[in-house]
């Protein structure tokens, strides 16, 4: 038995098991039962969402992005999910794949959770793959920052779940296609649920991205810690502005679109790899000639950025939450 250890726990949130359950507790208690959903704007949807496959959640610190991640996991409909696949990107190790865990279980304050063995065993049959070793598994934070919330909304049935994490590499666009269409079989099983972990703009000098619109009738920009606050909007509804239009993309469900989308702007969407091969995955079982309105269905539910830049001396990162139906 080789238990990946909870390393985070202690520094990115807290490692106190009584403490952790209360904050989740609470953060999930504060989202209502009617979600108001903010792209597209307007429609609303009572929590849990039947039927949905998919969530995007964020990875950040939970004092930056536990209320955020909260959304989407309130989203969860968990009573007939039984595997739980985990795709998050990878901050330190370099990949040109994607990775599976060598570990039987991940650990949490909370508690275990099992490792489907089998199941990695079967992708590996199937595909390219590479292992994690021990010390990468550790060392990646956008897998384990979902690990918490896992264990609280499936804490009833803890027991009958098993979790699939893949670290997902900086995949060619030809390369997401390819696991896509390899994981679009998991992704139509309503017994198996995907977690896409990834935060949206990080934005500042501190990140190398600077990003600046006016307004939407403007060419954009780099701006430099000289320019101080910019004539127009203020930074922070320029960088609104941008995630609006990912978010918007993505909701599309046209993994071309979206590559186009990060090719125009380089938005700094970490998570940018996995989001691609789970839109290549849809994209595998509803071609986007064939999609309708009866089709698969994806909305983002909230929103926020860790503090409002108003000078280019600041810096900041988005936080977004989104579920993904299927018809069944």
């Amino acid at each position: 038995m080789t238990a990946r250890q909870a390393t985070h726990a202690g520094s990115w949130y807290t490692d106190d098991r009584e403490q952790l359950d209360y904050e989740l507790q609470q953060w999930l208690d504060n989202v209502p039962e009617q979600v108001t959903e903010v792209i597209p704007v307007g429609d609303s949807c009572p929590v849990p969402v039947k039927g949905i496959r998919a969530i995007i959640g964020p990875h950040a610190g939970f004092s930056y992005s536990g209320a955020n991640a909260a959304y989407g996991y309130k989203c969860i409909d968990t009573q007939n999910i039984k595997r739980v696949f985990l795709l998050g990107p990878s901050h330190h190790a370099y990949l040109k794949t994607c990775a599976l865990s060598q570990c039987t279980e991940y650990s949490t304050p909370l508690g275990n959770i099992r490792v489907d063995q089998e199941l990695v065993q079967e992708l590996q049959d199937k595909g390219e793959w590479r292992l994690m070793s021990t010390r990468v598994d550790q060392d990646e934070h956008s897998l384990e920052m979902h690990l918490p919330y896992i264990y609280k909304v499936f804490e009833s049935r803890i027991e009958q779940i098993s979790l699939v994490p893949i670290m997902v590499g900086s995949l060619a666009f030809e390369t997401e296609q390819k696991y896509g269409k390899l994981l679009a079989p998991y992704l139509a099983d309503p017994e198996n649920l995907f977690i896409i972990s990834s935060d949206f703009c990080h934005w500042g000098s501190r990140f190398g991205y600077t990003y600046y619109q006016s307004s939407e009738d403007t060419q954009p920009c780099d701006l430099s810690a000289r320019d101080g606050r910019p004539n127009g909007v203020p930074i922070w509804e320029s960088i609104q502005r941008l995630d609006s239009e990912g978010m918007d993309v993505i909701t599309q469900l046209d993994h071309v679109m979206f590559r186009e989308y990060l090719d125009d702007t380089s938005n700094t969407i970490c998570g940018n790899h996995p989001i691609s091969v789970l839109l290549a995955a849809v994209n595998h079982l509803y071609p986007k000639d064939v999609q309708n309105r009866d089709g698969p269905r994806l909305r983002f539910v909230k929103y926020d950025q860790s503090s409002k830049v108003c000078s280019a001396k600041d810096s900041s990162v988005s936080y977004a939450s989104a579920y993904l139906w299927l018809p069944c």
